[in-house]
């Protein structure tokens, strides 16, 4: 979360900072700032949104040398004071940070009790002012001697009036990236912010800190130990998204979904075969039968997608596999077998809650594949295998096409280990045209998406709404209450349909609306006996359901049907739906779709 941007070149640097803040306030939209050279350093910070900072530094001075920072709300409320930089008491010292100082509580009081007057609630503001304490003359060692009291995650980018040849920066735990350009240098979080200037990068890794001068870059370790600089090519589609179109970049995402499970799937179906290659996760078919258990691991959509991938993994390959949080996992001690295989999934690849389950995993002595979106990401790297998405950019917060991409690869995944078992030539050769045609079928709902804005005319005033799935549904009807808390900030909760009458129907009245996802698939007929069950209860019942299913479709006060899948890839079709009921609900509602209240795309906070 947040974002940062730092810039020493030639150019002017203020259009190149709030030009990176643009780029990366997906991360983050509560408040922003920027920093510049001069004497002492030019700040100005603003509530709400970059277009609102663009406004308060319009008499910027001509600096070439600066930092600046889109915030999401940790420590402190979303005010103009707690916006970032901050300074130290002097105004010639300013930082950025992403992370959180866990031991500020004792350093604040530490600072305060050497005179120190803090001007914000955040914990940020306890580093400029450590800085300023251990300065004397020489700015690397200042930030060195600084960190070594701090406690927690950062990404930090310090400023010194004193010094305008450079720019110090250190990483602990939240990603930042050096883009290396031709008299120019630019930090950020994400490189987003980097490829307009260049695509030859050097990704800090924890514990380290460098020096960033107009010329490059220099590594090292926190402890003043010299590090191999190690200069990368970005590659991958880092182009400023726009919405061809649409009003937002949510249905502008939906709608692409239909070319981005094409291009997860693209070269990996070998439908002669039976068969399907994931060549980025380098398991030879002995590797891949001698794992004896498959756990996926992932935060809010991204785990949704690895339950249903689990299901599949069990229904398919015969393998025992479940779906972890990785905020819980990471925190309890977890087993960490020797024949299991660890997924990582993560739209973004800096997910920190599961960045930290990769290393809890790691130290274990467990293998960690990724299943990451977004190339050359921390969870990328720190896995070293994996599969990418190729989804392309996802600008909306709340994530829709990652989803079907998630779940698409994990079938892939479902595919090599089965055929490494007990399913058949046959068997594998309907698994993979099911596969194929996927994309087909994802259009053809999109072209024809049924009446959605009756569904959401009985969900928009409404008190509560409760979305049941079984099987493969239950994911699909997890993901769907998400979007509609994230998107429309509507009050729901998912059930597996069967544990519905323990405790949920009790929330049932004349009217309630109840989303059932009920594809033609084993549990079809069970489904319908809890529909039957919510409608005796005078719950108007929203239908997610295969077309043709008359039977379910007569139970509904509404009905939106999906085309026929194979039960196993129904989540790529069912999710559909209810991903636009989220969309038009946030529409009706007056939400701002794009950017929900409160939420960031990149969680890259505990």
């Amino acid at each position: 979360m947040c974002g940062i941007v730092g810039y020493i070149g030639v150019k002017p640097a203020l259009p190149v900072l709030l030009e990176g803040l643009r780029r990366l306030e997906y991360r983050g939209y509560d408040s922003a700032g920027v920093a510049l050279l001069g004497e002492p350093l030019w700040l100005r910070r603003a509530v709400g949104r970059v277009s609102d900072l663009v406004q308060a530094a319009r008499e910027a001075p001509e600096a070439t040398v600066g930092i600046a920072h889109t915030r999401w709300a940790t420590h402190g409320g979303v005010t103009e004071a707690n916006a970032h930089p901050h300074l130290d008491a002097a105004s010639r010292i300013a930082v950025v940070h992403n992370g959180i100082i866990e031991n500020m509580t004792a350093l604040r009081a530490q600072l305060t009790s050497e005179g120190v007057a803090f001007r914000s609630e955040t914990d940020t503001e306890v580093l400029p002012h450590l800085v300023r304490r251990h300065y004397e003359g020489d700015p690397v060692d200042a930030v060195q001697r600084a960190l070594a009291h701090i406690r927690g995650t950062y990404g930090i980018v310090v400023l010194f009036a004193d010094h305008p040849e450079l720019l110090v920066v250190a990483r602990n735990g939240s990603p930042l990236v050096v883009g290396v350009g031709e008299g120019e240098t630019v930090v950020a979080s994400d490189p987003q912010a980097v490829v307009q200037h260049t695509r030859r990068v050097v990704y800090l890794q924890d514990r380290e800190l460098a020096v960033v001068t107009r010329a490059g870059v220099e590594v090292r370790g926190l402890d003043g130990a010299p590090v191999d600089l190690n200069v990368e090519l970005i590659d991958g589609d880092y182009d400023v998204a726009n919405r061809e179109g649409f009003p937002h970049f949510m249905l502008k995402e939906i709608h692409e979904q239909p070319r981005s499970v094409r291009r997860c799937l693209r070269g990996r179906v070998q439908s002669e075969d039976g068969m399907a290659k994931l060549g980025g996760f380098q398991m030879t078919p002995r590797d891949l039968a001698a794992i004896q258990r498959i756990v996926c691991i992932g935060c809010g959509t991204s785990y949704h997608a690895g339950m249903a991938g689990a299901m599949a993994i069990e229904a398919l390959a015969r393998i025992p596999a479940r779906a972890e949080i990785a905020s819980e996992f990471r925190h309890r001690h977890p087993i960490v077998m020797r024949d299991a295989l660890f997924l990582a999934i993560s739209q973004s690849g800096e997910t920190a809650d599961t960045l930290g389950a990769i290393q809890e995993v790691q130290l274990k002595g467990g293998e960690v594949l990724g299943v990451v979106n977004v190339v050359g990401s921390t969870i990328a790297r720190t896995c070293g295998r994996g599969v990418y998405l190729h989804s392309g950019p996802e600008v909306a917060v709340a994530s829709t096409k990652a989803f079907t991409s998630q779940v698409t690869a994990l079938l892939l995944l479902t595919l090599m280990l089965a055929r490494t078992r007990d399913l058949s030539l046959p068997r594998g050769q309907e698994v993979a045209e099911a596969l194929a045609s996927a994309p087909e079928k994802v259009a053809h709902y999109l072209a024809n998406p049924g009446p959605v804005d009756a569904a959401v005319e009985l969900i928009r005033d409404a008190r509560y709404v409760l979305f049941l799935g079984r099987g493969f549904s239950f994911p699909v009807a997890l993901e769907g209450a998400l979007k509609l808390k994230e998107v429309a900030y509507v009050p729901c909760e998912a059930y597996p349909a069967g544990e519905m009458k323990h405790g949920p129907i009790a929330m049932l009245e004349q009217g309630t609306p109840v989303v059932c996802v009920v594809p033609q698939d084993a549990q079809r007929d069970k489904a319908i006996s809890n529909m039957r069950e919510v409608q005796a209860r005078g719950a108007h019942i929203i239908a997610v359901h295969t077309e043709g299913d008359d039977e379910v479709a007569s139970l509904a006060t509404v009905s939106l049907p999906v085309p026929p899948i194979a039960d196993f890839a129904s989540p790529l079709v069912t999710v559909l739906p209810l991903q636009l009921l989220a969309y038009q609900a946030g529409i009706a509602l007056g939400r701002d779709v794009d950017k929900p209240r409160n939420l960031a795309k990149s969680v890259t906070v505990e």
